[in-house]
């Protein structure tokens, strides 16, 4: 069901937080092209009145092809990043997923973005039981060969399908095979991969970053110590380090604590 909340309601929201002294704004609409026209009129409106002020926003990978037109107008108007729930880079798990767009949607959408010059926030399910190690793996090649390290918040790499009651994904066979018990606690019922490497895998990484964030570690060293362990996973050999030197850190803007959608 799709509300609007007119702009003049969201620019005096936007006002009281500027007075308040804000000078970022994040929508948080979970997907802010869901009607683009009312959208622009509300970012035109907030650069007009604080040409100072940046902003974020969250837009479906769909709706970023659907509305090219419009990213040169976010950049002018101040916003820094987009954060988009790419999710895979596999079309069979996209698929599954229903997520209504392809690996090579993705892929335009990525080269788009650097030609306006806008920073785009891929956000991840990591660990689905469709997507095996060699799936993970090309996640994080194709993070790395884009120059994206500095984009995706390692807890990314780290993120578990959930399947709550209710979800378009029960009552199918290539999803119910999988499931094991109800975890009311977490309100979601839990599976397991058919590899045993990929769980294992999740259960590591998961500490991994659990880990980095306690110690506030390099983002980019993050990613190259849970890219080896699913290198090690995927060979059946000890963790190895990746790299000597970590590659030169991009100049990327992004939120204080990290953003799922």
């Amino acid at each position: 069901q799709f509300r609007v909340v007119q702009p003049d309601v969201v620019l005096a929201d936007i006002d009281a937080q500027v007075v308040a002294g804000a000078r970022h704004i994040t929508f948080g609409d979970p997907d802010f092209f869901n009607g683009p026209a009312h959208a622009m009129r509300v970012v035109d409106a907030l650069h007009a009145a604080h040409p100072d002020v940046t902003y974020d926003v969250t837009i479906k990978i769909e709706h970023l092809l659907q509305h090219t037109e419009h990213l040169g107008t976010l950049r002018e108007t101040g916003c820094l990043f987009v954060t988009s729930a790419v999710e895979s880079v596999e079309d069979r798990v996209l698929r599954l997923l229903e997520k209504g767009h392809t690996r090579a949607d993705f892929i335009e959408v990525a080269r788009r973005f650097r030609e306006v010059g806008l920073a785009l926030h891929p956000t991840f399910v990591a660990f689905t039981p469709w997507t095996g190690i060699d799936d993970y793996l090309h996640v994080m090649e194709m993070v790395e060969e884009l120059g994206w390290i500095d984009n995706i918040a390692p807890v990314q790499y780290a993120i578990r399908l959930l399947i709550p009651p209710g979800s378009c994904l029960l009552g199918k066979d290539y999803t119910d095979r999988y499931l094991t018990v109800f975890n009311e606690d977490l309100f979601t019922w839990e599976w397991r991969h058919p590899d045993p490497r990929m769980d294992q895998l999740y259960a590591d990484v998961n500490e991994l970053v659990r880990e980095a964030e306690a110690k506030q570690e390099d983002s980019r060293l993050t990613f190259y110590r849970i890219k080896s362990l699913a290198l090690a996973a995927a060979t059946g050999r000890e963790a190895k380090a990746l790299v000597s030197a970590l590659p030169e850190r991009r100049a990327t803007p992004r939120l204080s604590e990290p953003w799922f959608c």
